[in-house]
């Protein structure tokens, strides 16, 4: 299938949902013939080009989706003055904005089941896990740990009854690469785990997959584990590293 040709957006409405979460709203004429229901599924923003080089590239994931247009939520790692290019144009854009916007690439669902299920991330990967939430079935059984900068980042998400919510605050984030699989670890009876779905920054990321794939022995069929972001480092250079690092494993 061909891919699609980059649409411009507009935006639509402009919120902050949390301390350090911001949404951007976007429809428009480049809604006309995007495809329905992406919700989870991922969108690249194309920013200022320069003069020599290519576009500037950014990756977010489609929260919702409405006949409104797509809801984006963007994670701020800092001040609005130390945010990457996208982050730092969405929380300035103002109604009526436009923005080229290419995709839809597609979601990372969970299988099908009761699990239980271990779903495991930053606050980069929060829409992605606040979708896969909305669509286990009532009966699902599991633990999501979920890593922000600040108490005031909680959401309220809507989950089964039987998933417990594990957050965790780390101002600076992704600067302890640890927090994460050591909350893994304390997770009971992770043998008994249906699938693992991890998303986060890069360097957890790999304390993740070792305990996971490697000490835990979960297949492909059993985890889905990726890295979103690097820190201290833009998407290009990270997309460099993570190619590097899943030859190195394969």
């Amino acid at each position: 299938m061909a891919r699609a040709e980059p649409q411009i957006f507009e935006v639509v409405d402009s919120t902050r949902l949390t301390l350090n979460m911001h949404r951007l709203t976007l429809g428009g004429t480049g809604l006309e013939g995007f495809p329905c229901d992406q919700r989870g599924g991922y969108i690249k923003f194309m920013l200022s080009k320069p003069k020599i080089g290519k576009a500037v590239v950014r990756t977010y994931t489609i929260r919702n989706q409405s006949e409104r247009g797509l809801d984006v939520d963007f994670a701020m790692h800092g001040t609005p003055a130390e945010s990457g290019p996208a982050t730092k144009w969405a929380i300035t854009a103002r109604i009526g904005d436009k923005i080229m916007v290419g995709g839809p690439g597609p979601a990372k669902p969970m299988p099908d089941g009761r699990g239980p299920f271990l779903l495991v991330g930053d606050m980069t990967a929060l829409p992605a896990i606040s979708v896969n939430l909305e669509d286990l079935p009532d009966n699902a059984t599991g633990h999501a740990i979920i890593l922000i900068r600040n108490e005031a980042d909680k959401q309220n998400l809507t989950k089964p009854a039987n998933v417990k919510i594990q957050w965790l605050v780390e101002e600076d984030l992704g600067a302890n690469s640890a927090l994460l699989a050591e909350a893994a670890r304390s997770v009971p009876n992770v043998d008994d785990l249906a699938y693992a779905w991890v998303a986060c920054e890069f360097e957890a990321m790999k304390q993740l997959r070792q305990y996971l794939r490697v000490e835990q022995n979960l297949g492909k069929e059993r985890l889905y584990i990726s890295s979103y972001w690097k820190h201290g480092m833009v998407e290009d250079d990270h997309k460099i590293v993570k190619r590097v690092d899943a030859e190195a494993i394969t």
